[in-house]
């Protein structure tokens, strides 16, 4: 979907927007800090919603934005047959940041609600801050930071289709796990992380979101069983009082998280004894080797993505080369479920 080549990653993604609000704010000139606002909203729009630069600057910031909702509108362009209008959720944070912006009586003026500029500079000023920041200039471009936002979701394990869907692609490949879903539920697992994005509260690499396939109730702990939108079937243990306070039951849309420290790997493609509850095939995508640890990329058959963490000596004693198929396993004690 995204093609060949190298993309800005997410620490650089974040580079770039704390280096377009350092140059938002620099200047003594108020009606120049209110130009280098819509720039830094446009930027913003690009960098969490994955849209094209022509759908951003076509925006309607008051009828295109639902506050309450946090939902961005993106609507054909007229005579346009090839894609149709879709609704983009964004971060409460970022919706608030919007609202503000437009609470400014000059600003609005200035603004007359829409973001109508001359995309080409647009893009020289996007140039300007990839260069500020030390990187290339050809990846900071407004379609360049498109493509690296799509890599950015897949990366968070966000199922293929979804990423499309956001997208605005005509032509979403989804899979049978996928279809199982509602057009609600889809929106509702994006809204959901989003927020998590948003928030940055957690410290884990592998995060899903799917839905409760079934519960199986103990004395004392609890058996759950999800589907993520990619396929997976996950299960976890969590005491019953877990169960009570996160209102969990079938069919409740919920996200989970593995550390990478817990996730243990076996070479080859034969499935091995193991205790572990997870079992997963894969190829390792990437290594990472450290003085006192070595960090893995697994990618198994649905397109998710693992990370594991392991001690360089236990590295050693594994033996994996990039290429090679590999077992991704992790207990059950391993998986936190976190509810909205």
């Amino acid at each position: 979907m995204v093609g060949e080549g190298r993309f800005l990653e997410s620490l650089q993604l974040n580079q770039m927007e704390r280096s377009f609000r350092e140059w938002a704010d620099d200047s003594h000139r108020r009606d120049v800090r209110l130009a280098r606002r819509r720039i830094l909203l446009i930027f913003l729009l690009i960098r969490y919603t994955g849209a094209k630069l022509n759908e951003v600057l076509a925006l309607d910031l008051v009828r295109d934005i639902d506050g309450r909702k946090s939902v961005v509108t993106f609507r054909a362009a007229s005579g346009d047959k090839k894609s149709g209008s879709r609704a983009v959720h964004i971060s409460e944070a970022l919706c608030r940041e919007i609202g503000a912006a437009l609470a400014d009586e000059d600003f609005r003026k200035t603004l007359r609600n829409m973001l109508t500029i001359d995309p080409a500079f647009v893009r020289r000023k996007f140039y300007e801050r990839t260069l500020a920041c030390g990187f290339e200039k050809k990846l900071g471009g407004p379609e360049m930071i498109r493509k690296a936002r799509a890599v950015e979701m897949m990366q968070c394990n966000m199922p293929l289709p979804v990423v499309q869907m956001i997208l605005g692609h005509s032509t979403p490949n989804p899979t049978s796990t996928y279809v199982s879903f509602s057009p609600d539920d889809i929106q509702q697992v994006t809204r959901m992380f989003m927020e998590k994005e948003s928030a940055r509260k957690t410290s884990a690499r592998n995060s899903f979101f799917g839905k409760i396939r079934t519960i199986q109730k103990g004395d004392i702990q609890a058996l759950v069983e999800l589907i993520t939108l990619g396929g997976l079937r996950i299960t976890t243990f969590i005491t019953n009082d877990s169960l009570q306070r996160l209102g969990l039951k079938t069919g409740k849309l919920i996200a989970a998280e593995v550390k990478a420290p817990w996730v243990l790997l076996q070479k080859g493609g034969s499935k091995k004894g193991c205790s572990a509850d997870n079992m997963f095939r894969g190829i390792v995508e990437k290594i990472t080797r450290g003085r006192l640890n070595t960090e893995y990329l697994v990618r198994i058959a649905d397109g998710t993505e693992f990370c594991a963490i392991v001690t360089s000596e236990s590295s050693r004693r594994l033996a994996l080369a990039e290429g090679d198929e590999a077992w991704v396993l992790f207990n059950s004690y391993s998986v936190i479920l976190l509810a909205e």
